[in-house]
């Protein structure tokens, strides 16, 4: 490998500082004050803070409303990563097959991607709010009882499914490369060998998805658990009787409404250590069956 030498010493750190003030700036330094207040009880004003060890993280780690959050975000998480990116595969196999107008439809898959997340909410709770839903309407024409306001269960399914779309376009876009990627002769000879297109998508092509797959399930594990927040807030503000309430979202709600600035800092620390835990679990155990070639 080829080592570049700088004419100056200096040179390098001055060109990694703009890098290095962000990071530091926007993650080690909240980071920094949320570790410093998870160890301290202050009053809603922020004006005086008493030094209270561990107690912070006792108590929300005894409370059954942390419990029930930690219950929810797992439910949510496992169901919008898997949705996401089995509907996003499912997609991408099938473009693959259209031989005229592919990239219309690539356009047009796209395209959700580019709506915000809090408007991706709205969306979904205008098309299904059950007086004036255009789809809520044929639910109820069917004898389904539909109302998400009330039923944790049905606001469950309609926030999932509004996370799950808007992470679509995404992982279309990734798996859409990863099937280009693959060599066109592999398929071509297993075809003239006489392989069905289920035997040859699971012996050829999803074990060549591996590294893509791997990839997007990090980040799908990671948007499902922090970048969801808009949408939970604007379809459900995490009720019916925090059906729907995700750890971020209770950390938003201890934090800014209940003005409990300990136990969201607490929380803000165990959602951190949580979240290293499982991306470190990622690429200790399940890295070991990717291939990259």
């Amino acid at each position: 490998m080829r080592r570049t030498v700088f004419p100056h010493k200096l040179l390098p750190w001055l060109l990694l500082v703009p890098q290095l003030t962000i990071t530091v700036i926007f993650f080690y330094w909240p980071a920094a004050q949320a570790f410093r207040q998870s160890v301290l009880r202050e009053d809603p004003f922020g004006l005086t803070s008493t030094f209270v060890g561990l107690a912070n993280f006792r108590r929300v780690l005894s409370d059954p409303n942390y419990l029930n959050s930690v219950r929810v975000t797992a439910v949510f998480s496992v169901l919008v990563a898997f949705f996401a990116m089995a509907i996003a595969l499912f997609l991408a196999v099938q473009v693959e097959k259209i031989v005229r107008g592919k990239g219309f439809y690539r356009t047009l898959m796209i395209w959700p991607y580019a709506v915000a997340t809090a408007i991706a909410g709205m969306l979904w709770l205008f098309m299904f709010n059950p007086s004036f839903g255009t789809l809520a309407w044929p639910l109820r024409q069917m004898g389904i009882y539909w109302n998400p306001l009330l039923d944790g269960g049905q606001a469950m399914a309609l926030v999932v499914a509004a996370a799950t779309w808007k992470q679509i376009s995404y992982n279309f876009l990734f798996f859409v490369a990863g099937l280009q990627a693959i060599p066109r002769s592999l398929l071509e000879a297993a075809a003239i060998d006489g392989a069905s297109r289920r035997h040859v998508f699971w012996t050829i092509t999803f074990p060549l998805l591996a590294p893509t797959t791997f990839f997007l399930l990090v980040v799908n594990t990671v948007y499902a658990l922090f970048d969801t927040f808009g949408i939970i807030h604007a379809v459900t503000g995490g009720g019916p009787g925090k059906a729907t309430e995700t750890l971020v979202y209770k950390v938003y709600n201890d934090g800014f409404v209940n003005l409990i600035m300990g136990d969201s800092a607490a929380q803000s620390v165990i959602l951190m250590l949580i979240v290293i835990v499982l991306t470190a679990f990622q690429f200790r155990f399940i890295e070991r069956r990717v291939h990259y070639g």
